[in-house]
């Protein structure tokens, strides 16, 4: 076996185990944050960098949104912070939307890595706390101004040494302090074990720096890339989708050009950008438009800077997924994630058959706010006000040869909270989370069925929460002859029908019930299998015809 060889089985070998170091980096801050979106749906992302800010690897644990704007944030983290002012035992924090993952309710904190005195690289890592104060989470805010309190990129610690003032500000300008500040804690604690790992990596493989290692990587990851590049038909190819926005519908337009060794998608003709805090921020609209363009045409690939880097995404400075300071930019998420779904449609129209159909899309995330009754109605111990969030997702679209996934969250990734720990978590009451009757949309191959979901607060309490649902109006639209997935609905248990955007009220006594769309049908329904047919019916899966 010649040198060669051996040299790049050695470098495979240190490659996996990079994944490794990160991957466990990623479960230390599952294990000690606060939040249950972090230990209990893996809202989050942790990688490595090399001493440029590239990103070498990425934890499995995580999602795209997160992952992808964390890959470009570290460049500004190392301009703003400056160079020479980055120091052994340093940590910096932010949660500027436009230079981390979109809005104020994720923190991205990134921690220098030395070795022997000498910089070595950078991990980082993000996550979504329960609270920011101002509006809280919702779309109601006209400038990012309301929606919380802004942390732009800072020391959280130098040379060891934590910035109590900055604990300070946060402890006092938020409703959940303890959940918030401690996961800030967590997301430093995480990068700390990431550079752990590392150093006893560098230790056994004798490394005194990471270039190296990234350079085997980069032109690996970058050629294999290029190669499926290559191997596409060339050309434009465009797609439009309406979603239902706030207060008037979204068209999300975009077009695809294909070259010989890059891929643009250009996002001219989307809709302006909105009064209300739906807009998206362009990091965050490229880390979900670079998503849909990799994960259906290099899905194999692993993700880092160069496979990345072929991946070019534009969008007008006048529309609302490339959003300007100070447009309120809360539930950037709704369209954020809707934007894949946009982008596999031009896919579609270049290779027929590779893409699903669409699905519910963006998370139907329920934030509620949890108050005690006053007077005569007060609960006998006083009860207790709480910040409660749960995420939901709906129905995932049919595929060319496969049946959608019910209830999957397509394209985030993110698991719902467990029932559990979230009414432990504050005073409400789960009644109903079960698969939704006949919101598939019928196919050759069925939609992914959405979900109900009915809650309510605990005697002596009630709830507001902030609506920050679409697909109500708009429903995730069949392929090739597929039936559209049901519209999603948001009411009471008294048949009260509710906004499904902006902050609303869940009195004493009453339930809320959330019935989340399903996901698109593949294909003439009148092609489909007669066994799975008949089970369909006999499930309730898809609508009665």
């Amino acid at each position: 076996m010649t040198n060669a060889i051996l040299s790049e089985v050695h470098n495979q070998i240190m490659w996996n185990r990079l994944i490794s170091v990160v991957e466990e980096q990623a479960l230390t801050l599952i294990r000690t944050a606060f939040s249950t979106s972090v230990r209990e749906s893996g809202d989050l992302s942790a990688g490595v960098f090399n001493r440029g800010g590239q990103m070498i690897a990425q934890a499995v644990t995580g999602t795209p949104g997160h992952v992808n704007a964390m890959a470009e944030a570290v460049g500004h983290f190392i301009r703003d912070i400056g160079p020479e002012n980055i120091f052994e035992g340093d940590c910096y924090i932010t949660n500027d939307p436009w230079k981390g993952t979109g809005h104020l309710h994720d923190f991205t904190v990134v921690s220098p890595s030395f070795r022997n005195g000498k910089l070595v690289g950078y991990f980082a890592c993000t996550a979504h706390v329960v609270d920011v104060g101002g509006r809280g989470f919702g779309p109601d805010a006209n400038e990012v101004y309301e929606e919380g309190i802004f942390v732009p990129i800072m020391k959280f610690a130098e040379r060891g040494r934590v910035n109590k003032d900055l604990v300070n500000i946060l402890h006092n300008n938020v409703r959940e302090s303890h959940q918030v500040v401690g996961d800030v804690y967590a997301l430093a604690a995480c990068n700390e074990i990431g550079h752990r790992r590392l150093m006893d990596m560098m230790e056994e493989f004798g490394l005194a720096d990471l270039e190296t290692l990234a350079e085997f990587i980069f032109e690996r990851s970058l050629e294999a890339t290029l190669e499926r590049i290559r191997a596409l038909p060339k050309g434009s190819f465009a797609n439009t989708m309406r979603v239902d926005g706030y207060g008037s519908p979204i068209d999300i337009a975009v077009r695809i050009d294909v070259g010989e060794e890059e891929i643009t998608a250009d996002f001219e003709g989307t809709s302006p950008p909105s009064p209300k805090g739906i807009n998206c921020p362009l990091i965050y609209s490229t880390a979900y438009a670079c998503y849909g363009l990799k994960c259906s045409l290099a899905p194999d690939i692993p993700n880092n800077y160069a496979s990345l880097l072929p991946f070019k995404v534009t969008a007008p400075a006048n529309c609302i997924l490339n959003a300007q300071h100070p447009a309120p930019v809360s539930v950037r998420h709704v369209l954020g994630h809707l934007v894949p779904d946009a982008v596999l449609g031009a896919v579609h129209k270049m290779l027929p058959g590779r893409v699903p159909a669409e699905g519910a899309g963006a998370l139907w995330n329920l934030h509620v706010s949890a108050r005690p009754l006053s007077g005569d109605a007060a609960p006998a111990d006083g009860g207790r006000r709480a910040e409660v969030l749960l995420f939901n997702s709906g129905g995932a679209g049919a595929r060319s040869t496969l049946d959608g996934l019910n209830a999957t969250a397509f394209p985030s990734g993110v698991h719902s909270m467990s029932i559990e720990a979230t009414e432990h978590v504050g005073p409400v009451i789960f009644w109903r989370k079960e698969l939704r009757d006949g919101s598939g949309g019928a196919g050759e191959f069925r939609g992914g069925l959405g979900q109900v979901v009915e809650i309510s607060p605990t005697e002596g309490h009630e709830i507001y929460f902030n609506a920050m649902f679409d697909r109500v109006e708009h429903p995730p639209r069949g392929r090739e002859g597929g039936e559209d997935g049901a519209r999603g609905a948001v009411l009471l248990d008294d048949g009260t029908v509710l906004e499904a955007k902006g902050r609303q009220h869940v009195p004493a006594g009453r339930r809320l019930i959330l019935q989340l769309p399903g996901g698109g049908g593949y294909g003439a329904p009148d092609k489909r299998d007669p066994q799975a047919a008949e089970r369909d019916r006999a499930y309730d899966y898809v609508k009665a015809s």
